[in-house]
């Protein structure tokens, strides 16, 4: 395994934990995070601020990865993950994650994040 990819198992496994020092750990300081549709921010300070979410949702996350492969210093997964909602149920999603590497940290995170309601594809 990839030192890259090492770092964006170990960087998932801290949201799944909700460990935000483990998730800090594995990105750069300078570190952009683009979820499309819904925000950009820059910034350790900001990106921790952003790691719980909304307060609508209660953490951590399940998280699966279903692929993952590596060019050059980019690394891209396919998620699908879970999260309850704090007024009950669940949120079920399907992501796609772009992590550019600089250095063996994350310097870029770009996410596709789509809600599952009726089943695996909708």
């Amino acid at each position: 395994m990839s030192r890259n990819i090492e770092t964006v198992h170990t960087y998932l496994d801290g949201f799944r934990k909700n460990d935000h020092e483990q998730i800090l750990s594995c990105l750069t300081d300078d570190i952009e995070w683009t979820v499309f549709g819904s925000y950009n921010l820059t910034g350790k300070v900001a990106y921790d601020a952003a790691i719980d979410g909304p307060p609508e949702l209660v953490n951590p996350p399940h998280l699966e990865v279903v692929r993952m492969v590596e060019q050059d210093d980019v690394v891209m997964a396919e998620l699908t993950g879970s999260v309850r909602r704090a007024a009950g149920g669940e949120l079920r999603m399907s992501m796609a994650e772009v992590f550019v590497m600089r250095d063996g940290k994350i310097a870029e995170r770009r996410a596709w994040v789509v809600e599952l309601k009726e089943n695996h594809f909708r």
